[in-house]
């Protein structure tokens, strides 16, 4: 790797002309003087295109048919040139050093394939303080991958040989993509952690994808777990682990399920939990 590697960083954006700007602005700030910009338009029919045409010559701007924002990131990574690869959601933005400082880190760490940031988040014109268990964590985050999503999109920093590792995003999840992703990379792999707060995060509002699904997400966290369980090569230790976790969040959407009247769907849950989980 060349002492000062380019860094493609992808944005996926739909519908987000109101926040693209700073987004874009806050990547071409960047201390670091060697970065490709993708944006991926996933069908958006606001102004985005027309802003994006004020930055010709500093980015590269694809549009495509609406098929998500896993299927958004996957077509940035195809495009991305670059051997380390930062993902940006089009509402957050990075702070000026960020990449500058997650480059050094992966360079003078050269085992570790995923580097993070901690977050200051933004909501209603105002910073929040974090609950703890929102905090970012270095080493081995498995267990923190079965719980949560324990890594931040907009805060990562990859190489590239990663998703040849553990695959690319699941286009077949509406949300918990990132979950899907994180959790299949800490099987295997440790997160270098840059203890700071390298990115903000714009979040609160009913168009982002935490808030339309954040009513039964752990559906699609199940959905993960029991894809891990099924086709990953899990040591005794991981598997029992994964399978706890299964049962934990099965028990919870059962009785979700019941109280709201929805006996079959929480069979399923119930059933699911007997066959792949460990009480």
């Amino acid at each position: 790797m060349p002492q000062q590697p380019l860094v493609s960083v992808i944005i996926p954006t739909f519908n987000r002309d109101d926040f693209l700007k700073e987004a874009i602005e806050s990547v071409l700030r960047q201390t670091y003087p060697r970065v490709e910009l993708i944006v991926i338009d996933d069908g958006s029919t606001d102004q985005t295109k027309k802003l994006v045409e004020n930055y010709s010559g500093r980015l590269s701007y694809i549009y495509q048919v609406n098929k998500g924002v896993a299927a958004a990131r996957n077509r940035g990574i195809a495009e991305a040139i670059g051997p380390l690869i930062a993902f940006l959601d089009s509402d957050d933005r990075f702070a000026p050093s960020k990449i500058a400082v997650q480059v050094e880190a992966l360079l003078n760490n050269p085992s570790f394939f995923v580097s993070h940031t901690q977050e200051k988040w933004f909501r209603r014109g105002q910073f929040l303080n974090q609950k703890k268990k929102h905090r970012k964590e270095a080493g081995d985050l498995f267990v923190r991958c079965l719980e949560l999503c324990a890594v931040g999109m907009s805060t990562t920093m990859v190489r590239r040989e990663l998703f040849e590792s553990v695959g690319l995003f699941d286009e077949t999840l509406p949300c918990c993509e990132d979950y899907d992703l994180w959790l299949r990379a800490s099987v295997d792999h440790e997160f270098l952690l840059i203890d700071s707060p390298l990115t903000i995060k714009n979040g609160g509002r009913p168009d982002q994808l935490s808030m339309k699904y954040r009513v039964g997400m752990d559906a699609y966290r199940v959905q993960s777990i029991l894809k891990l369980i099924k086709t990953a090569a899990l040591d005794e230790r991981r598997l029992l682990q994964a399978r706890l976790e299964l049962a934990r969040k099965c028990a919870i959407l059962d009785n979700g399920f019941r109280k709201h009247g929805k006996p079959e769907e929480a069979d399923y849950y119930m059933k699911l939990a007997q066959d792949y989980g460990c009480a």
